[in-house]
């Protein structure tokens, strides 16, 4: 395959987020999310008891691995139905690819994909297809959900805990790859994490939470980096009347991949993650103590990155206790609190 071209781009937040706002705010009621808060996915109301969550999503090479980069494609496009409650149901390929390009990368890439969303329970149902001079790989992907049990990345309430399911880097790991300073021990971690489904970590959610009275809001993160889903979380929702908030986040909390320090103190900063500080540089503060390196990885863009999750403090150890006995890594970073200065702060 050829050479990996670094993390997931995605348009810079500054311009993505000023045209959303110039779009018509849609009237249909049985949408209930749109695109207003920039949400993982939207969801449209079938029955009172049943209802549509969908998201796409696609992206150019980030291993060198085919099979690789399929299955992490196909995680990143699924972790959108799991970041807002749902169970994914459908999927349709998006491919673009090369006229002249070898068709075993192109079917290696689809084989991974589609042992991906096999494991999720999902099914690819078809696609399109398109040619293009660089290789494109994704998904998008049609789940069901109740709509009386969606979760949101607006809602979180003071008081509450931030957890977070999977560890941060792989935005540098993937830039140091593209320039051939990744080590292998970094590729072969980053590559694991990318292609680990969300799956677990939203299931037992759902087992310890089942009326939704804990679990406050829910984000996955990727390409925004962690404090830009986190500013989302934090800004909350005048028209439903969510107050923003103020986010602390402890970084010396968080788990980071192996070599992802090192790639990030070695210059290993991609456009988006420039792209990610600029936009959200406003928004956030971080404590002296905090080293350069650390503040780099706040906005690394991720993909295929943990879940973002708060919850009522005294549900906190409940929730990790049940999440690491499933196999998920999660962890206490952060904390919600009463708007105060900055919507987030780093310490």
């Amino acid at each position: 395959m050829a050479k990996a071209a670094g993390c997931a781009a995605k348009l810079s937040p500054r311009v993505l987020d000023s045209v959303l706002r110039s779009l018509p705010r849609q009237s249909e009621p049985n949408v209930l999310v749109g695109f207003e808060t920039s949400d993982d996915a939207g969801v449209y109301r079938l029955t009172p008891e049943l209802a549509l969550v969908q998201t796409a999503d696609f992206f150019t090479p980030i291993v060198d691995d085919p099979s690789m980069f399929g299955a992490i494609a196909a995680a990143n496009a699924l972790s959108d139905i799991y970041a807002m409650g749902g169970r994914p149901v459908s999927a349709l390929s998006l491919v673009c690819f090369p006229e002249g390009g070898d068709p075993e990368i192109l079917a290696a890439t689809m084989r991974g994909g589609l042992a991906k969303i096999s494991e999720a329970g999902c099914a690819v149902i078809g696609g399109h297809s398109i040619r293009d001079e660089e290789v494109k790989f994704g998904y998008a992907v049609s789940g069901i959900i109740d709509p009386n049990r969606i979760w949101r990345n607006v809602g979180a309430r003071p008081g509450d805990a931030l957890l977070l399911t999977k560890p941060l880097g792989t935005g540098v790991i993937t830039t140091a790859i593209k320039k051939g300073r990744a080590s292998a021990e970094a590729v072969a971690a980053a590559s694991e994490c990318m292609s680990r489904l969300n799956r677990a970590a939203a299931e037992t959610l759902q087992q310890i939470d089942p009326d939704g009275a804990h679990v406050h809001a829910v984000t996955d993160i990727t390409g925004f980096g962690l404090l830009g889903h986190a500013r989302e979380m934090a800004l909350g929702h005048a028209a439903a009347h969510i107050p923003a908030l103020s986010i602390e986040i402890n970084h010396a909390s968080i788990e980071y991949l192996p070599g992802a320090v090192e790639c990030a103190r070695e210059g290993n900063a991609s456009r988006g993650l420039r792209n990610n500080r600029e936009f959200i540089g406003d928004c956030a503060t971080f404590a002296a103590s905090v080293p350069e390196e650390f503040r780099l990885l706040m906005f690394d863009p991720q993909t295929s990155g943990g879940l973002l999750i708060a919850i009522a403090d005294e549900s906190a150890p409940i929730a990790l206790a049940a999440l690491q006995k499933n196999g998920v890594a999660a962890r206490r970073i952060g904390n919600v609190k009463e708007k105060t200065g900055a919507l987030l702060r780093v310490v």
